[in-house]
């Protein structure tokens, strides 16, 4: 039998799934409070200078008038300082741009399991670090080294909540993810709203990552990846056992045994296929601009919606609810025939840009429902919606073999886009509408090229190059692709 009737055998969300698959989401809880923790421990306070007393070199003194604990206040991080808050919120997000392309191929060469266990324990270690660090410079360093390995726990995860269940449930459990991720932003801006000196609120909320490590010590390999690499034996025994802890015993079941010879060439599969393969190429060009596209509008929309004055706990706390909404409508529509993923995805773009649109006509001063910041806020609710999709689509679109580092590659566009995001504010000085205009373009044009890729609701994962090259339902231009490569083929055989 293939994979996917195995599955069917062996239960394709049974209660040891469910276990593991929790465990791995609750683990975003974790993974949101470091990518939050800059926002809090980096608060600045309002602050004054005095000369300081007996002092006539003109030297002043930085007195705070808040009290607040944090970075700032006990490195002085103010005026020419300032900048290093910022930087220290940079080098976390280049981190996580290093560890999206490092980690992806990685796990695909080596497996799922050892390099999401080695980060996750590395990632703890370096976030004692940022809450015990004696100056700015480890604390810098520390945040680089958080993102780094931040970056591959949020591929690998991703990727083992949906390769221990049956494709069915991939998109279930991929929405669970994002959900889980938004909810702990929520929860972080609660805990820093309770502990206030920086470093205790660090050292609280690095700790769940202790927990959720002793967890995950016992999560088998994924079966979808021993089998793509040919390790169908080992594949079997991993079926085996979760079938046994869903008490559906399945001694009898065995797999193919012509795919171990047929996948042993895929071990090879790297980063360079993504470019090779003609149907990868087309596919991997049209899902970076839609992730980084995605990104930019999202991070954009953000930096708009919290310029709001107003509790920066609550405001912590909303920037994570706000995004909850848009969970249920992916469910909803990615699992309808006449939607799907290819369709929702554009529409839940083309609706970010419209909402981006809208906001060039509505006056920044009305105070209205229909007021600039809601409809940012609207923006940022449809492309939650579609970066959800975005993930999920993208799984299913990648081969086993390449899953990883398709998404690592998607990701590293991602963070472009978050890079270059704040940035787009400051083109208010050629036209105030000049920052949504360019959100708007980039939704629209991102769901429009998004419908060149194909719908895979209700069809079989693709585990082998080899499969996605037989696969009958590409789009017009990757078929196209495919048949220039065969003429080449056949040219240079003559």
């Amino acid at each position: 039998m293939d994979l996917e009737e195995a599955f069917q055998v062996v239960g394709e969300f049974g209660p040891y799934q469910q276990r593991a698959v929790a465990v791995l989401v609750l683990t975003q809880v974790y993974m949101a409070c470091q990518s939050m923790l800059i926002v809090l421990v980096g608060s600045t306070p309002e602050y004054h200078l005095e000369p300081q007393d007996g002092d006539s070199s003109g030297l002043q003194r930085v007195v705070f008038t808040e009290d607040i604990d944090s970075i700032v206040t006990e490195w002085l991080l103010v005026k020419q300082q300032a900048y290093k808050v910022s930087l220290a919120g940079s080098l976390f997000f280049a981190g996580l741009l290093f560890g999206n392309v490092f980690f992806g191929p990685l796990s695909d060469k080596i497996g799922r399991r050892p390099v999401y266990l080695t980060v996750l324990f590395f990632e703890v270690i370096f976030g004692y670090v940022t809450a015990f660090a004696p100056s700015y410079e480890v604390f810098a360093v520390s945040r680089l080294l958080v993102g780094f390995m931040n970056g591959g726990i949020g591929l690998v995860c991703f990727v083992l909540t949906q390769e221990y269940v049956g494709k069915s449930y991939w998109a279930m459990t991929g929405t669970l993810t994002s959900i889980s991720f938004a909810v702990g932003i929520a929860l972080f801006g609660a805990l820093g709203y309770f502990i206030r000196p920086w470093r205790t609120l660090a050292i609280v909320a690095n700790s769940s990552g202790v927990l959720f490590f002793l967890l995950s010590v016992n999560l088998p390999e994924s079966p979808r990846w021993l089998f793509s690499q040919g390790q169908t034996d080992r594949a079997e025994e991993v079926l085996r056992y979760i079938a046994l802890r869903n008490g559906n015993p399945s001694k009898n079941l065995t797999l193919h045994r012509a795919a171990k010879g047929r996948n042993h060439g895929n071990r090879g599969a790297g980063v360079l296929q993504l470019w090779i393969h003609p149907v990868l190429r087309l596919r991997t060009i049209v899902l970076m601009y839609v992730w980084y596209a995605c990104s930019l509008v999202y991070y954009g929309l953000t930096l708009g919606a919290s310029e709001s004055s107003g509790n920066r706990y609550v405001n912590v706390a909303m920037y994570g609810l706000v995004e909850l909404p848009a969970y249920p409508l992916c469910i909803y529509f990615i699992n309808k025939h006449w939607a799907g993923r290819r369709k929702s995805m554009a529409s839940f773009l083309g609706l970010a840009g419209c909402a981006c649109l809208c906001t060039m006509f509505v006056p920044e001063s009305t105070g209205s429902l229909l007021s600039v910041t809601s409809l940012a806020l609207l923006g940022k609710l449809m492309v939650s919606a579609a970066f959800n999709i975005a993930y999920v689509y993208t799984s299913e679109l990648y081969p086993t073999v390449i899953r990883n580092a398709g998404l690592g590659v998607c990701s590293m566009a991602c963070r472009v886009g978050g890079i270059l995001a704040p940035f787009v504010p400051s083109m208010r000085a050629l036209h105030t509408s000049m920052p949504f205009t360019v959100f708007c373009l980039s939704g629209f044009s991102a769901g429009c090229l998004s419908l060149l890729l194909p719908e895979t609701l209700n069809r079989p994962a693709v585990d082998t190059l080899e499969e996605l090259s037989n696969d009958t339902h590409c789009r017009v231009l990757e078929s196209k692709a495919l048949l220039y490569e065969d003429d080449k083929l056949k040219s240079n055989h003559k």
